[in-house]
């Protein structure tokens, strides 16, 4: 939904762990070079010179990402998946640290394109940005009446409550975090369920699977636990595969939810004991 404070929320949180940001409006004219760069031709000194684009940073914001072409909704899928960005068959790699943070419209409004599966299945988590409750937003018309409205200034005045580096080391550290055997094969199991359940078109892929382990460990680590149990997979179920599993056409006329069948599929599943 426009206006929810979407593009705002990622500022903040790029300043909260003090990274680089920057941020892309997709339009259907936007270019693939708009986003990756390109070598610019130096009148000067005869030579060519790369302008790097807005890739080259730690968190990117790619607003609006299904208003643009799937060409260039591509210029992503390399840097998303390696890393690095190839220009004219140099690759540069990007930061330890990168995150691409997409806002998306939906698709019944006027404008936009469907996003691939390779695209898609490249990101974590996909989140849903409602309205606010009436209190909240009863608040925020407050606050606004009362001149607090957040400015460019007041995000720059934020105090940081972590680095960059923190993060780099958390993702070590959550690396550490053990998974059991029986763990792995529970997760295979929601995994081949997801790719044989009757109302889906398409499963749960191997790079699902991975990050469905990777995101586990997060959970644990985050509340404080070495291992991880059943309750760190079922509690990342539904983000991680919501934007990567694809109901059958007469599912989706039966109106059935997404987060509905994701639930379904999990509790298909024996819990190990």
């Amino acid at each position: 939904m426009p206006g929810t404070g979407k593009t705002l929320l990622v500022k903040v949180l790029a300043q909260l762990i003090q990274a680089d940001f920057h941020r892309v409006q997709l339009t259907p004219d936007v270019l693939p070079s708009d986003i990756t760069g390109t070598n610019i031709f130096d009148l000067n000194n005869r030579n060519f010179t790369l302008k790097k684009g807005p890739v080259f940073t730690e968190v990117l914001l790619a607003d609006e990402i299904n208003r643009t072409p799937p060409k260039t909704q591509a210029a992503l899928l390399e840097a998303m998946e390696e890393m690095q960005v190839t220009l004219d068959g140099e690759s540069l790699p990007l930061p330890d640290l990168f995150w691409v943070i997409a806002t998306q419209n939906p698709l019944e409004f006027e404008g936009t394109y469907p996003l691939p599966e390779a695209q898609l299945d490249r990101f974590l988590f996909k989140l849903v940005v409602d309205y606010p409750d009436q209190t909240a937003e009863k608040q925020m018309l407050l606050n606004r009446q009362a001149g607090f409205a957040a400015r460019r200034s007041d995000i720059n005045s934020l105090q940081p409550i972590a680095t960059v580096t923190d993060i780099l080391e958390a993702r070590q550290a959550v690396k550490a975090v053990k998974v059991s055997e029986s763990i792995i094969d529970y997760l295979l199991a929601l995994v081949r369920t997801s790719r044989q359940y009757p109302d889906l078109a398409l499963g749960a892929s191997p790079r699902a699977a991975g990050a469905w382990l990777q995101t586990s460990q997060a959970v644990a680590w985050l509340e404080g636990r070495d291992f991880v149990t059943p309750d760190d997979i079922k509690a990342v179920a539904s983000p991680l595969l919501r934007h990567r599993l694809i109901l059958k056409p007469e599912a989706m006329l039966d109106g059935l939810q997404m987060d509905a069948v994701i639930a379904a599929v999990v509790n298909q599943v024996a819990v190990p004991r």
